[in-house]
């Protein structure tokens, strides 16, 4: 029955997308799959493993083609970029970076205080998943799902820390105050200890318009349903001046991102953990520029909105929420 009420979904969604002019969701994720391998170099054993993922799911993709508007197409983000598709994708290879960290359009993480890109022990995509310039992100991901695609290409979900060092610039040992025992008790400690870099965001001091922050929230998007909210984000990499200083890009604006927040030593993901900690997100369009919905800032931690275990399988999904992977360089 589950598989039955899938398929119907799916015709139904593809059908309310083909109505407005556009593929279906199915269609839409085949092209992203090929993007994937002939832009990134993924595998077709990974894209079989990765395929499988998208199969028990009638929401993961780039968002329902119904209700989805995007500000620009690829060729008009390149466009405005001056020069193709291809031109800008390659524009964003860096040789030595992926000698480090093993694969395309993927960032070295370190301290540039005290060490060099070569001393990395973990890379970060340089973009929201699919990780290609000039795709639109995924997103309607839940968190376990978001971990179980990064296996899939050999990654792994980021830790809170990790992706705070990735948007500013700086990564910096663990930081979690395990001792507090409790994510609400941890997250004061934490944003209290920051506090003096309130005002830092992956582009430094924030200025509108620099980011992919200009999107908009449908009319129809009430209560943040699959069939009235369309995702309106942007091709990664639209905005080139929009990266932190280690060559993270979009991590503040377009998709928000899930990390995990382990709660003890034994759940963090950057030790091997295989159980995980709790659901950390942050980022997304719909913060700045058009609404601002709440305080958002590099190092910044979340309330625990819609909190559940990363892999839980109710985790929490919507129509501007992506990730991001990370890959520890062996």
């Amino acid at each position: 029955m589950r598989y039955l009420t899938r398929a119907i979904l799916a015709l139904f969604f593809g059908a309310l997308g083909a109505g407005a002019g556009a593929q279906s969701l199915t269609d839409l994720n085949e092209q992203m799959f090929r993007d994937m391998q002939e832009v990134r170099g993924v595998t077709g054993a990974e894209i079989r493993r990765i395929r499988q993922i998208f199969s028990g799911s009638s929401y993961i993709g780039q968002g329902n083609p119904g209700p989805t508007r995007h500000p620009l197409t690829p060729q008009e983000a390149a466009q405005r970029l001056g020069g193709s598709v291809s031109a800008v994708q390659n524009s964003y290879r860096n040789a030595q970076w992926e000698r480090i960290c093993g694969g395309r359009y993927r960032a070295p993480l370190y301290d540039p205080a005290t060490q060099s890109p070569s001393d990395a022990t973990v890379c970060v995509d340089m973009f929201e998943y699919p990780n290609v310039p000039m795709v639109y992100p995924v997103v309607w991901v839940r968190a376990n799902e978001a971990h179980a695609l990064c296996a899939a290409e050999g990654g792994r979900i980021g830790d809170a820390h990790e992706w705070e060092g990735a948007a500013a610039g700086a990564l910096l040992p663990p930081d979690y105050r395990f001792d507090l025992g409790s994510q609400q008790a941890m997250r004061s400690w934490h944003n209290n200890h920051y506090a003096n870099t309130r005002n830092q965001y992956s582009i430094g001091q924030w200025r509108s318009g620099v980011c992919a922050t200009g999107s908009f929230k449908n009319a129809s998007c009430n209560g943040g349903s699959f069939s009235g909210c369309g995702s309106n984000t942007y091709p990664a990499g639209s905005f080139p001046q929009c990266h932190s200083p280690l060559g993270a890009y979009d991590i503040d604006g377009n998709a928000a991102e899930h990390m995990n927040l382990p709660l003890n030593e034994s759940q963090m993901a950057s030790r091997g953990s295989t159980t995980l900690g709790v659901t950390e997100m942050k980022g997304s369009w719909f913060i700045w520029d058009t609404v601002r919905a709440h305080e958002h800032w590099a190092r910044w931690r979340a309330p625990f909105w819609h909190g559940t275990r990363v892999l839980a399988s109710n985790s929490h999904r919507n129509y501007h929420l992506g990730f991001r992977c990370f890959h520890d360089v062996n």
